[in-house]
């Protein structure tokens, strides 16, 4: 299985002119699930059903890998199996009525209120660092922002007296989210007694910097709240858009209306740059601070 696995990349490679990282990308993808059927000791791609197939995918899926490389994958699996049947090299093409997992309403992780309680408190001490974090971690479950979004996010962008922000997400697309007073309280403490320390003579627009003044990166993000959460003692998998989901159930939960829940998370449905036309900020105001659990 592994040569001609090889012999498809050297196709892809040579006759089809695919770019290198669509070749590597290729190779990682097939050599996963070479690897998927050599441990169940599938020796020949002749062999291979569909429920193997699918069996692979959902594997996948339940050791934390994304939907989206799931479903690159299940593109790579495609491509590949037809090169084979092209070849001659396959009875079969069993690939073909599959769906994209993309297709699939797979829901991310929402944590309890207590284990958000828990992420929330575990940078608890008062150094720059622990002020900062605690500052990022209460403002993403407070708005549902994406990790993009906090890592973009500007000074002049923040009103803490209002206790609203503008927010730019997908495709440069403006809205304005609230939040409530935790996460004001946390961002004013840093902004006054923090990021000063970090700038020192530099300049920033972004609110959230390293050490260095620089911009703090989505990666340092994610792996900031996956520190937390092992130091929290939180058992389940926590990430970036665990936050924002459970932000978004939790005021579902708790009776927030649909749309409005949708108007702060900035869904692709609703015409966010018209924000300060359509949406009256005191209507959102006045449903966060009823709805959201830290308020």
């Amino acid at each position: 299985m592994k040569a001609l696995v090889d012999q498809f990349l050297d196709y892809v490679s040579f006759e089809r002119g695919l770019s290198p990282n669509t070749k590597t990308s290729y190779e990682a993808d097939l050599k996963s699930l070479v690897m998927y059927l050599e441990s169940r000791k599938t020796a020949s791609f002749n062999d291979v059903t569909r429920k193997q197939l699918l069996d692979y995918m959902m594997a996948e899926k339940d050791r934390g890998v994304s939907v989206n490389t799931v479903a690159r994958r299940l593109v790579a699996i495609k491509v590949f199996f037809g090169f084979l049947v092209r070849e001659g090299l396959l009875a079969r093409n069993i690939t073909e009525a599959m769906d994209s997992p993309k297709l699939w309403k797979v829901l991310p992780g929402v944590m309890s209120v207590k284990d958000v309680d828990k992420l929330l408190a575990a940078p608890c001490g008062d150094d720059r660092v622990s002020l900062r974090d605690k500052a990022i971690l209460e403002l993403m479950y407070a708005t549902g922002m994406r990790v993009s979004e906090v890592a973009d996010l500007e000074v002049d962008w923040l009103n803490l007296e209002e206790g609203y922000l503008r927010c730019t997400g997908k495709g440069n697309k403006v809205r304005v989210v609230p939040f409530g007073d935790a996460a004001a309280a946390a961002v004013r403490k840093y902004l006054k007694d923090v990021r000063p320390q970090f700038l020192k003579d530099k300049v920033s627009r972004h609110v959230f910097l390293t050490y260095r003044g620089t911009q703090f990166s989505r990666k340092g993000i994610w792996k900031m709240i996956k520190n937390y959460a092992r130091r929290a003692g939180i058992a389940a998998d926590v990430h970036p858009h665990t936050l924002r989901h459970s932000f978004a159930s939790h005021l579902l939960a708790n009776g927030a209306p649909l749309r409005v829940i949708q108007e702060m998370l900035g869904h692709a449905d609703i015409a966010t740059t018209q924000i300060y036309t359509h949406v009256d900020q005191g209507r959102l105001r006045s449903v966060h601070s009823k709805f959201h659990p830290r308020a």
